[in-house]
């Protein structure tokens, strides 16, 4: 059975929303493996006068969990404590 785990987090981009999006994901990527689905919660921006200076997506990343992590897991013992 393959086991899926989900992080929030905000990309920000003087570009464009899209931007924003992509860059978090490359980011992510670089600490998180298997990653499988990305969902944009929300999306904002910052403005000054009549311009948007800052993009802002809000996005939920979806990655399957690696088993053959060695040294992650508890021992069974242990959970119980």
């Amino acid at each position: 059975m393959n086991c899926k785990k989900h992080i929030k987090l905000t990309g920000v981009s003087n570009i464009s929303w899209k931007d924003a999006i992509v860059r978090s994901i490359q980011d992510a990527s670089q600490t998180l493996n298997n990653l499988t689905c990305v969902q944009v919660l929300d999306q904002r921006a910052k403005i000054q006068g009549d311009k948007i200076v800052e993009y802002y997506a809000d996005l939920d990343l979806e990655f399957e969990i690696d088993k053959t992590m060695q040294g992650l897991e508890l021992p069974a013992e242990n959970l119980d404590e």
